[in-house]
């Protein structure tokens, strides 16, 4: 019944996923306060109510090498929650279900529920403009829509005869147009005077591998060229473990804070920041923070995906402005000498400095539309219920 508060069945994998799904789970609890959501999910989603039958850690790997040491689990998990949805009455049964990014796992889930005739919708429309468009035929079997990050998005997908819709960037919405910057540094122990760096490697244990390693090192010959640098470094849930071994043996001496979760408060508080590409380049461009992007992966996973990509830019704030905005160090170029080289340019360049703050404030105005209300209108027009 039209009345009835629906129930959404909901898969985010990784830090990156559960967040976007936590801030569409607050923008469709405006409009019904009573749902229920279930599935795959993390603390973010936990927090706005998701029942979640398996962590979202659980999807937290990258790359072909990662995907072949654990399939059998992916697998079985992805049959077991399709049973379980298909299998629930039909009083119960979810009014659409929203796969988070994720396309890997996701897509043939979402397949086999529109197979068995559950409305699917896919929040994030991968990135076919950049490589791997092959992906565009399976987003056809798998989504009744897909909800866009990016403005240019929709109409790609439409020529393909994909329904699909521009619903802005929820991080947008979420991070304000001017960052506070003293209050974050306040509540991070940071005084105003000092000059801070924001370490963020990443939130996969295979990141923290092939990323931490390098930006430890380049943040030390950053500190012997400039000893009064701060570094701080925001740690996903579980990590902290792998890292801190790590910072005593290659960073031992190193002015460095560790921080549990807290990312936004390390982007607000820094000046500028080394960071791995994903999600996250993203936030630090909402933040206004100049950026060195890098990553680095198993050469497998290199071989596998170099040459595949069909523009230049790997990082969003370089693709948004169709432009090398900030620098890129991918595989063999992410060296220490590398990244603390382009790290200290941007605290020697004021002109290039602020000009790169000014462009991160238009691609906010940019996707700042209320992600929340658009996304949850278009899941409404999806599942009958505008």
């Amino acid at each position: 019944m039209t009345d009835t508060p629906p129930r959404f069945g909901m898969v985010a994998g990784e830090a990156s996923g559960d967040l976007l799904a936590g801030l569409l789970l607050a923008g469709l609890r405006e409009r019904w306060p009573e749902l229920q959501a279930c599935g795959i999910g993390g603390p973010r989603m936990a927090a706005q109510g998701f029942e979640a039958w398996w962590p979202h850690d659980k999807l937290s790997i990258f790359g072909y090498v990662d995907a072949l040491l654990n399939i059998r689990e992916l697998l079985s998990i992805r049959k077991q929650l399709g049973n379980r949805l298909i299998a629930l009455p039909p009083e119960q049964r979810p009014a659409a279900f929203i796969g988070i990014d994720a396309p890997d796992f996701n897509f043939g889930l979402e397949q086999r529920l529109r197979e068995a005739g559950i409305k699917t919708v896919h929040f994030v429309c991968p990135s076919i403009w950049a490589w791997r468009a092959e992906r565009v035929e399976k987003i056809k079997r798998s989504a009744d829509h897909v909800l866009c990050l990016f403005p240019f998005e929709p109409e790609i997908l439409r020529k393909h005869g994909i329904a699909a819709s521009y619903v802005g960037h929820p991080l947008a919405d979420a991070i304000p147009l001017h960052p506070p910057k003293a209050e974050s540094r306040a509540s991070l122990g940071l005084a105003h005077s000092d000059t801070v760096v924001a370490l963020l490697p990443g939130s996969r244990r295979s990141e923290i591998r092939y990323i931490a390693e390098p930006f430890l090192r380049a943040a030390v010959l950053m500190q012997q060229q400039r000893p009064e640098l701060r570094f701080i470094m925001p740690m996903a849930p579980g990590l902290r473990a792998l890292i801190e071994p790590l910072v005593a043996r290659v960073a031992p001496g190193l002015n460095l804070s560790l921080l549990d979760g807290r990312s936004h408060e390390a982007l607000a508080a820094c000046d500028i920041t080394l960071v791995a590409s994903g999600t996250a380049t993203l936030e630090a461009a909402l933040f206004k923070r100049p950026m060195v992007i890098a990553y680095r992966m198993h050469w497998l996973n290199w071989w596998r995906m170099k040459g595949r990509n069909y523009q230049p830019w790997v990082g969003l704030p370089n693709v948004l402005a169709r432009e090398f905005l900030v620098p890129e160090l991918i595989q063999d170029a992410c060296t220490p000498e590398a990244l603390a080289k382009e790290g200290l340019a941007w605290l020697a360049d004021e002109n290039r400095y602020f000009h790169a703050q000014a462009r991160f404030e238009q691609q906010h105005q940019m996707l700042r539309c209320n992600t929340a209300q658009k996304a949850s209108h278009a899941i409404a027009q999806v599942i009958g219920r505008a």
